[in-house]
């Protein structure tokens, strides 16, 4: 096995992107994650899998004792590393060029290295992996451009060109290049999509791109409508999550990686490159309430694309596909050992009733507060109304996608009532036809089928599930989400017993699981698992709701605390602080991005 020591934490790692793909950028100046040409398609590099065969693409400043520092240029994705010595000092500027007028530009990433102080020299090394370190590949040079073909002819070509001399050792690039102070150097690495081989010369990305992506980011965040607190913090977890989302398809992947541990040394270990309905909506939710809509209509378009001819499915790939067999890889040997690595989500063929509350409440907030749905639309809606009028009472495998028998989960059963109320407020709203009386009935039955049979009366608190009249001992931090969804009311007694209840069982400090495993294996995976960020923001969430702003004004604060040194987080946080998990996941930053807006709407109104 390859020494722990090797790899670097996932936390050390600045997202860049175009909205078709993204990379990992480490604070060592390598490139360490990234598939090409799409979220979901193959790994390129992917040494944070398996640091000997992953493959990679490190600049480092060959100087003694260097300190390494990380920041975002403002209100963009574009990173900036930067390497301190005695010796001198060195800047990377990373980024995937983007523009607002740009027309089937290549995709492709920029690095720009600058010695700031002192006359420095630095390594490069590119050891592309393709399909997963499963393809070899071949170079063939064409004057100042090296071009990486793989042994199918399907694959796409990959392109590499310097402002200096690149040599060429068994397959894989590498230099030795001197910066004068004040020099720059430049490198890109590009992908020609579906056969096009019309590729930028070097001195259109030295001279074209890096201002226009500026401008492009800057004039997307400037956007938003939102100017209350914290607004740097919302603005970065809103560009994280455009970063996840798909231009060409207008879906949204739930993390930019696949198969990084919820436990080191574990085996919970998922692909999450694929678009869950459930993630999803949530994204376009926090998109809508920050004034983002054009991405709202174009996931609603997709939606509508998928579901016309087909029921609603729980996850897709980026354009709609949903073969997504999982495999093990098995000659990758996970993050810091942290096998298996999986590709592709078995999650595929559950049943999980609760995406129709959340796709519901998304379309009800867009119907609402941006534009009226269209009547093709309430048509899908009406379709999708009928499954969970038929459906509600089943037991599924739940918002956590529990690997181990199928439970009524009292998640699900809420996200059921959330559909029907959501849907019967739009046909009121629009007078769309529908069983007016049918449809409320149904949701009065499932609310009271909430209140009364999923109390448990020992433990005074909402329980995690039942089995026909024999209610769980446990409880699940999507409890969170009553009130945050107008289930209830923050003054309920009921309520607040179960809010005494997360905080006794699931709390720890500003840390809340999501439940705790060990105690009945309700997962059937063996292990434990960190905390879930996201539930910590829900939480801080219910506690603005109920009034007690000054508790949550400080849980806030220490959660934005967890985040890495860009403001980014994994999906879970370690007993020790560390992030687990894949990363970044989009839904602990629209966790976030909720929370600090019900928090300043709170401060505001007091």
């Amino acid at each position: 096995m390859t020494e722990q020591h090797n790899y670097q934490p996932i936390e050390n790692y600045g997202l860049i992107g175009n909205m078709h793909t993204s990379a990992l950028v480490g604070m060592n100046g390598s490139i360490d994650f990234l598939c090409f040409p799409r979220f979901d398609s193959p790994s390129v590099f992917a040494r944070l899998l398996d640091h000997e065969k992953g493959g990679y693409f490190s600049i480092r400043p060959l100087m003694k004792n260097m300190q390494y520092k990380q920041l975002y240029l403002p209100e963009t994705a574009v990173l900036i590393t930067r390497f301190f010595s005695e010796e001198g000092i060195v800047e990377i500027t990373d980024y995937m060029p983007l523009s607002e007028t740009a027309d089937g530009h290549c995709n492709s990433i920029v690095r720009k290295v600058k010695s700031i102080r002192g006359n420095v020299t630095c390594r490069l090394e590119l050891q592309p992996r393709f399909d997963y370190a499963q393809k070899k590949h071949r170079i063939e040079r064409d004057e100042d451009t090296l071009l990486f073909r793989t042994e199918d002819a399907d694959q796409e070509d990959m392109r590499f060109m310097a402002s200096f001399d690149l040599e060429i050792d068994d397959q894989d690039v590498y230099a030795e290049f001197s910066l004068k102070e004040s020099e720059r150097a430049f490198v890109i690495l590009e992908l020609s999509s579906n056969g096009d081989t019309k590729y930028n010369d070097i001195s259109y990305y030295t001279k074209e791109t890096y201002f226009s992506t500026i401008a492009y980011w800057r004039n997307w965040i400037n956007q938003s409508t939102y100017s209350g607190r914290w607004k740097e913090v919302v603005q970065r977890s809103a560009i994280t999550l455009k970063l996840l989302t798909s231009a060409q398809f207008g879906s949204v992947v739930a993390a930019a990686t696949f198969s990084l541990p919820e436990e080191l040394g574990g085996d919970r270990n998922w692909d999450y490159r694929f678009t869950w309905i459930r993630d999803a909506a949530f994204t376009m939710y926090a998109f809508l309430k920050l004034g983002f809509t054009k991405e709202s209509s174009a996931f609603l378009k997709w939606i509508i694309e998928q579901d016309k001819n087909r029921d609603l499915h729980l996850l897709y790939k980026i354009d709609g596909e949903w073969d997504l067999e999982e495999k093990i890889l098995e000659h990758f040997e996970g993050y810091k050992g942290s096998g298996p690595v999986r590709i592709g989500n078995e999650a595929n063929n559950q049943l999980q009733l609760d995406i129709y509350g959340e796709l519901l409440d998304t379309i009800y907030i867009y119907n609402q507060y941006h534009q009226p749905i269209t009547f093709e639309l309430w048509e899908i809606i009406c379709k999708e109304i009928k499954i969970v009028i038929e459906r509600w009472r089943e037991p599924d495998h739940g918002i956590w996608e529990i690997r181990n028998e199928k439970q009524e989960f009292l998640h699900s059963r809420l996200m059921c009532w959330v559909a029907m109320d959501r849907a019967i407020k739009i046909g009121q709203n629009r007078s769309f036809p529908f069983p007016v009386g049918e449809w409320i009935a149904v949701r009065n039955e499932i609310y009271q089928d909430i209140f009364d049979n999923f109390w448990n009366e020992e433990k005074q608190m909402w329980a995690q599930f039942k089995q026909g009249d024999q209610v769980s001992n446990t409880i699940d931090g999507s409890v969170l989400l009553m009130p945050l969804l107008h289930f209830v009311t923050p003054e309920e007694p009921r309520w607040i017993k179960t809010l005494e209840a997360v905080d006794r069982e699931l709390r720890l400090d500003v840390l809340v699981y999501r439940y705790k495993n060990e105690e009945v294996g309700i997962d059937g995976l063996e292990g434990e698992e960190g905390t879930f960020t996201m539930c910590s923001f829900w939480y801080i969430e219910c506690l603005a709701k109920a009034g007690r702003l000054e508790e949550a004004v400080e849980n806030f604060a220490k959660m934005i605390g967890y985040a890495n040194h860009l403001g980014l987080f994994a999906e879970m946080i370690s007993k020790k602080g560390q992030h687990l998990g894949n990363f970044p996941q989009a839904f602990t930053h629209l966790g976030l991005i909720s929370a600090a807006l019900e928090l300043d709407k709170q401060l505001s109104r007091r």
